[in-house]
């Protein structure tokens, strides 16, 4: 499908009106032109801003959730890590500055939807449900569900789960196999405790208030390494999965990005980028 550009889209509404007002000038035809110029309008939004709008303005925007080390997390006051880096490469592509707005995880979607960023990059998966409201590009990382647990504790597998009270970062893949809604996750678990930060449901299940945790695999073996004395990541992963970079549907972006992620993985700097993070302590 053609993309429509926010003045051709907007053209096109103006048409639609004067066509529909011709047709008699009715009070049916003047709400029909309405609600054509609108949905028109909404089209042209819908798409984020363009290649000429970025440019134009010298910046790019980027949404993240800086609590999933090590993809995006705050050394001082700056979002730093494999995420940020990438959109770094992304920005200098299109010769713009960068700006990275640090928001709850499951606020990132809305935001592109309604205009207020041009990407997300947040160690995001593609689901359905996302894809319903956002595109993605190509995958740029491979990664897995992780589970946590006491040293002491009698789960070592997945199925081990089952009945059991799980910590999750709300809004993340583990949210959503954990809360089973659509019935397809093979471990049905007792109760799903959701947290804003990582970091809160593994301080709970160090305490005893939670059973597991279940997040992202990197950001487990953060966790484990800081606390291997009390707690550790089983070998068996929950789930496989992939991350991509989210943008508004029908972005001119996506391309853009596509050819960044090709040229980073073609080159060898995507895993110089990922081992600057991976293997840091």
């Amino acid at each position: 499908m053609m993309k429509m550009t926010k003045v051709a889209a907007l053209f096109l509404a103006g048409a639609m009106t004067v066509s529909l007002a011709a047709c008699g000038g009715s009070k049916d035809g003047a709400a029909a032109a309405g609600q054509a110029a609108e949905a028109a309008a909404s089209a042209a939004a819908s798409a984020g801003q363009t290649l000429e709008d970025i440019k134009k303005s010298g910046k790019i925007t980027m949404v993240t959730n800086a609590e999933f080390e090590p993809f995006e997390y705050k050394d001082h006051d700056q979002v730093v890590g494999i995420d940020a880096d990438i959109a770094k490469e992304i920005a200098d592509k299109l010769g713009v500055k960068l700006e990275i707005t640090d928001i709850a995880f499951d606020a990132c979607v809305p935001s592109l939807t309604t205009g207020k960023a041009d990407f997300c990059a947040a160690g995001m998966t593609v689901t359905p449900d996302r894809q319903k409201n956002v595109d993605f590009t190509d995958p740029y990382y491979n990664a897995s569900q992780a589970i946590i647990v006491r040293k002491d504790s009698k789960i070592k597998s997945r199925e081990d789960l089952n009945g059991k009270v799980v910590g999750v970062q709300q809004g993340t893949t583990g949210d959503i196999y954990c809360t089973n809604e659509d019935g397809k996750s093979e471990v049905k678990v007792k109760e799903v405790k959701r947290y804003p930060k990582g970091m809160d449901a593994v301080a709970d299940m160090m305490g005893g208030r939670i059973d597991a945790v279940v997040i992202d695999n990197f950001p487990a073996d953060k966790y484990v390494s800081k606390n291997a004395d009390k707690i550790q990541k089983l070998d068996e992963a929950l789930t496989e999965e992939e991350y991509a970079i989210a943008v508004p549907k029908n972005s001119e972006l996506k391309a853009t990005i596509n050819e960044v992620i090709k040229d980073l993985n073609d080159s060898g700097k995507m895993d110089e980028i990922v081992g600057k993070y991976i293997t840091a302590d």
